[in-house]
C-alpha cells in the first residue's frame, strides 16, 4: 500500500451531486384511488386531480380541495403553432438547449411541470407567433413529449416520420387557454384529410409537417400575468384510449380533454417543461423576455409506473425560447419525485448540461461529481470520456521558468461522434483537421448535428445528445479555462474530470485502479495521472502543433507554497472579488500565477462537494 493513498476494488457507491440538476427518486406521489387525507395539500390534490378521470369530452375545472370535475364552456384555442426545435442550439432556453426528464423504463401516463422558486421576476414580454410587437405577459406554459412513432404516420411515405404532442397554456397579455397541440413530424405528403391538419414547413425547407389543436376548443383561463408564474403549473395526461391537459393556478384546476390523436402514451419516455414564447412560425419559435435578475426554478415530475429518478437528459423539443440560460448550480433535492430539478436565470450563461466539469487557471480540475483537486502535470490529457461518441483532451504547458511546478491549459480538444474540434492557442479553431473563422454570436451547425457557436470570447460546442464543452482562451498570459457539460445524468465518466460510480471519495486510473482521496504525490502523478496521458497516435489535439513535453511536478504547488508577499497580495484581490472561502486559495494560486483577472472565473463559483486535496 502506498503512503497517503489507498487502492482498493471498485464497488458501488451513491451518486453524487450534480453542478446544474438534481434528479429525485419518488418521495411523495400517491395514486388517484389511495386514501387521501382529510385535508390535503395543494400540491397533493394538484397530483391527485390530474389522474383523476374526466367525465367525459370537454372543458372542466375543479376547486381545491374537491377531486371532482365540473363541466364549463370551452373557448376558442389559439390558431398558432408552437413547432419543434431546428436549426443550432441557442445559449439561452429553448429550441433544443433545455432540460428534460427521461424515465428509466416503460413510459410516461402524467406528468407535471411546475416552478418551486420564482425570484426577482417583474416583467416578461413577447411577440405573438414570432411577429407583430412585443406584448406584456405574452408566452406559454408547454409540456413537450419526445418524437416518437406514431400509428398516425401511417399515411407519411418517409418512415422517418414522428408523432410529437404539446400541452400548452398560451397567455396573450389579456386571456389565457389550455388545450392540447398535435404534431406529425416530416410527414412529407398532403396533410390527413378531414380532421382538422394543417400544413406546416419552415422557411427554405422542403419538408411538410402537419399541425393541429384538439378539436372543440381550449379550456379558457384568467389572465395570468407573469408576475403569478410561481402559483402555476403544468400537467398532461395520456392513456391508450384518451388525453388531457390541466392548468393549476393555485387552488383552481383548469382541464381539457383531447382527441389522442398521435397516441403519445406507446411513446412518450421524455417530458420537457419550461415557460417559453407565445408561438412560432416558419421563421422559427417565438422568445419569453424576462427581466434582467429574474431566475426560476423548475420541477418536471413523471408519473410512469416506478419510484426510481428519470435520467436528466440535456435536451428540448419546441422551437419556442425565453432568455434565460444555465450555469447556476443545482438546487437542493427535495420532494416529490420522481422528477428533475434545475435553476435558470439571465446570468448562467453557460451551455445546457446535465452536469458540469470544469479545468480552471494552472491547472484546477473540479470533476462531473462534484471533487476538486489541483493537477500540476504536463502533457497531454484525457480530462473526459462519456461512451464511444464524446471525449474530451487537453494540452497541460509547464509555467516554467516562473513556476516549474505549475502548469496551465494551453489547447482543447473534443470529439463528438465523428466531429473533431480543437481551440488552440491564438487563439485557433480547428473543425474536422480545418482552420475556420467564427464570428461573435454566429453560431455554426454541422452536418453531424454538432454545433460551435463563440460567444462573449467563448467557444462553446455542443452535440445533439446536449454533451458540451466550453473553452475561454485568456491573452497575456496565454491559458484557458474549459467547462465540459454531460448530456445526461446520472453516466459514467472517465478521465481527470470522472469519479468512479460518481463517488467524489474515489478516483480511478485508466487501467481501472481506484484510489481513494486524497492521494499521496507519488499516487497523484506517477500512477494516476501518468495513467491518463494521451499518446500521438491517440491525440485529438495534432492539429494544435506537436504534443507537449511529458513530466511532472517535482513538488506539491499551492497558495501556502507561494512567498508570503506574493500570497497575500493574491489573497486580497480573490478577497476583493468575493470569492467563497472553499476556493480563496485556488484563486490566490492562480492571481499569483496568472495575474489579476484570474480571479473572475471564482466569482460566484459554488462551493465543491469535496476539496481533494491534502
Amino acid at each position: 500500500m502506498r503512503s497517503g493513498s489507498r487502492i482498493r476494488r471498485k464497488k458501488a457507491m451513491a451518486f453524487g451531486a450534480m453542478a446544474l440538476v438534481t434528479i429525485l427518486v419518488s418521495a411523495s406521489w400517491s395514486s388517484a384511488g389511495a386514501a387521501q387525507p382529510a385535508q390535503p395539500s395543494q400540491r397533493d390534490w394538484q397530483n391527485t386531480i390530474a389522474q383523476t378521470p374526466r367525465p367525459a369530452r370537454g372543458c372542466f375545472t375543479a376547486q381545491f380541495p374537491r377531486t371532482s370535475w365540473r363541466a364549463v364552456r370551452c373557448a376558442s384555442a389559439p390558431d398558432i403553432p408552437q413547432p419543434p426545435h431546428r436549426g443550432p442550439r441557442p445559449l439561452v432556453v429553448g429550441n433544443g438547449s433545455d432540460i428534460a426528464a427521461q424515465v428509466p423504463t416503460g413510459f410516461i401516463s402524467t406528468a407535471i411541470g411546475s416552478f418551486d422558486s420564482v425570484v426577482n421576476v417583474t416583467s416578461e414580454s413577447g411577440p405573438i407567433g414570432n411577429s407583430g410587437p412585443s406584448i406584456a405577459n405574452a408566452y406559454t406554459l408547454q409540456l413537450n413529449t419526445n418524437f416518437f412513432a406514431s400509428t398516425a404516420c401511417a399515411g407519411s411515405p418517409n418512415p422517418g416520420c414522428q408523432g410529437w404532442q404539446q400541452f400548452v397554456y398560451a397567455n396573450d397579455g389579456s386571456s389565457g387557454a389550455a388545450f392540447i397541440q398535435y404534431w406529425l413530424l416530416q410527414y412529407n405528403a398532403p396533410c390527413p384529410a378531414g380532421v382538422g391538419w394543417h400544413t406546416f414547413s419552415f422557411a427554405g425547407d422542403t419538408d411538410v409537417y402537419c399541425w393541429k389543436n384538439n378539436t372543440g376548443g381550449a379550456v379558457g383561463v384568467p389572465n395570468q400575468p407573469i408576475t403569478n408564474l410561481g402559483a402555476l403549473s403544468l400537467s398532461g395526461q395520456v392513456s391508450a384510449s384518451s388525453d388531457s391537459v390541466t392548468l393549476f393556478d393555485g387552488s383552481t384546476a383548469y382541464t381539457r380533454v383531447g382527441d389522442n390523436a398521435v397516441n403519445a402514451a406507446a411513446g412518450w419516455n421524455t417530458a420537457e417543461f419550461n415557460v417559453f414564447g407565445n408561438g412560432g412560425n416558419s421563421s422559427g419559435g417565438g422568445t419569453a423576455t424576462f427581466n434582467t435578475g429574474a431566475a426560476l426554478t423548475v420541477r418536471t415530475r413523471t408519473i410512469y409506473g416506478g419510484r426510481a429518478a428519470p435520467l436528466c437528459v440535456a435536451t428540448g423539443f419546441t422551437a419556442e425560447m425565453n432568455n434565460l440560460s444555465f450555469g447556476t448550480p443545482a438546487p437542493a433535492m427535495t420532494p416529490p419525485g420522481p422528477a428533475v430539478r434545475f435553476i435558470e436565470d439571465t446570468v448562467g450563461g453557460a451551455a445546457t448540461n446535465c452536469a458540469a466539469a470544469t479545468t480552471i487557471g494552472d491547472v484546477h480540475a473540479h470533476t462531473v461529481a462534484g471533487l476538486s483537486y489541483d493537477f500540476q502535470a504536463v502533457g497531454d490529457f484525457e480530462l473526459a470520456q462519456v461512451g464511444k461518441d464524446f471525449e474530451v483532451q487537453a494540452r497541460h504547458v509547464s509555467g516554467a521558468p516562473t513556476w516549474p511546478d505549475a502548469s496551465v491549459n494551453q489547447a482543447v480538444a473534443t470529439r463528438m461522434g465523428g466531429t473533431t474540434v480543437a481551440v488552440c492557442g491564438g487563439p485557433r479553431l480547428v473543425i474536422d483537421g480545418r482552420n475556420v473563422q467564427l464570428g461573435e454570436g454566429k453560431p455554426l451547425s454541422l452536418p453531424s448535428g454538432v454545433d460551435v457557436t463563440l460567444a462573449g470570447g467563448a467557444y462553446v460546442v455542443t452535440d445533439p445528445s446536449g454533451n458540451s464543452i466550453r473553452v475561454t482562451p485568456h491573452r497575456a498570459p496565454d491559458y484557458m479555462d474549459v467547462a465540459v457539460g454531460v448530456g445526461t445524468w446520472p453516466t459514467r465518466v472517465r478521465g481527470l474530470l470522472g469519479n468512479p460510480d460518481n463517488d467524489v471519495h474515489l478516483l480511478e486510473a485508466s487501467d481501472g485502479q481506484i484510489f481513494e482521496v486524497p492521494l499521496s504525490f507519488e499516487d497523484l502523478y506517477h500512477r494516476y495521472g501518468d495513467s491518463w496521458r494521451v499518446s500521438p497516435a491517440d491525440s485529438l489535439l495534432a492539429p494544435c502543433g506537436k504534443e507537449a513535453e511529458e513530466s511532472n511536478p517535482g513538488k506539491p504547488f499551492f497558495a501556502r507554497d507561494l512567498e508570503p508577499k506574493i500570497r497575500e497580495r493574491g489573497m486580497s484581490i480573490c478577497r476583493q472579488a468575493e470569492v467563497r472561502d472553499p476556493w480563496i486559495d485556488a484563486c490566490t494560486l492562480d492571481v499569483a500565477v496568472l495575474g489579476e483577472k484570474a480571479a473572475a472565473v471564482y466569482v460566484g463559483k459554488p462551493p465543491p462537494v469535496l476539496d481533494g486535496n491534502p
